[in-house]
């Protein structure tokens, strides 16, 4: 007789995911583009690219580039914008049985809260994940994830907008993350990711020019997971609402970490562009490691961290 396999539900911002492993926004298209190399009905979630208002064509290039055990980009949040999303990729959706997190964001509020209305009634799409890592131009490009008014500011206005689930995103790039944590949660966030990526740069020796057009980008991969472990673990202590956990997720090993620090679930960025098949092995990899430990439930590993 067979043992029996692992349970890796987990409940996240109301809803039930097959298993706590999905994709971060930016590093996996629109879920369709990897269809080819990746069984879609395996992942918890697909977490689309970020959604804006309008098209945007994003930054010039180069706009990637490799570093030592990570990557810089400066993608510039490049998209098709919100009709084009809903009338050319939200079709697709009705063939996948699995949850579809649609990020998004704005410049303004109005463009947050626009884009929010919109994807209310869109029935493919069964939650928001809110980027307010983006300058607000009406406030003289204050990063909304920078400044906790700020932040609680949007993301009320987008709670009233639409009712589906919210996951705000949050930035590294702040002196005290427990802080925005606890205004987005007061504002009506129902979930909680992080990290987005740290700000980072670099110089080409010879040509003494930066490697990215943009000057800076957003630093990823296994260089900042000890950083995200840390913030991921700070937030949970700091509030109520599920924390799904992301940076520098290869193995799933590193996917381990964050879920025993306490995160109900984990994004994968950067290893998508080295193995598009990364996140089944991280699945793969945690079921088998609950055998080992002799668990029968992922919620038993959640939060376990002995300190």
């Amino acid at each position: 007789m067979n043992a029996k396999r692992p349970n890796l539900s987990v409940d996240v911002a109301g809803i039930r995911l097959r298993n706590p492993v999905m994709p971060a926004s930016g590093t996996f298209g629109y879920g369709e583009e990897y269809a080819p190399f990746v069984d879609l009905n395996r992942l918890g979630a697909i977490v689309t690219k970020g959604l804006s208002l309008n098209p945007k064509a994003g930054n010039p290039m180069p706009r990637i580039a490799e570093t030592t055990s990570g990557m810089l980009n400066a993608i510039g949040l490049q998209n098709v914008g919100i009709d084009a999303f809903v009338a050319k990729k939200c079709p697709y959706y009705r063939e996948v049985a699995t949850p579809v997190f649609a990020n998004f964001f704005g410049n303004t509020l109005e463009e947050y809260g626009e884009v929010a209305r919109r994807l209310c009634d869109v029935p493919e799409v069964t939650a928001l994940e809110l980027n307010i890592s983006c300058p607000n131009v009406k406030q003289g490009g204050i990063v909304f994830g920078t400044d906790p008014k700020a932040a609680a500011e949007v993301v009320s206005l987008v709670r009233k907008a639409n009712a589906k689930p919210l996951i705000v995103k949050l930035s590294p790039n702040v002196t005290d993350i427990t802080v925005i944590a606890r205004a987005v949660e007061e504002a009506g966030a129902d979930a909680i990711s992080c990290i987005n990526t740290l700000t980072g740069m670099a110089v080409d020796i010879r040509s003494r020019r930066p490697k990215i057009a943009n000057r800076t980008g957003g630093l990823s991969g296994p260089a900042i997971r000890p950083v995200a472990v840390r913030m991921v673990h700070q937030v949970v202590q700091a509030v109520k609402v599920p924390v799904i956990g992301i940076g520098g997720i290869m193995t799933a090993a590193d996917a381990l970490e964050f879920l025993i620090v306490g995160a109900r679930a984990v994004q994968v960025g950067t290893a998508n562009f080295i193995d598009p098949a990364a996140m089944l092995a991280i699945i793969d990899g945690i079921e088998a490691f609950l055998a080992e430990e002799g668990l029968d439930d992922i919620n038993q590993l959640i939060g376990s961290l002995q300190v």
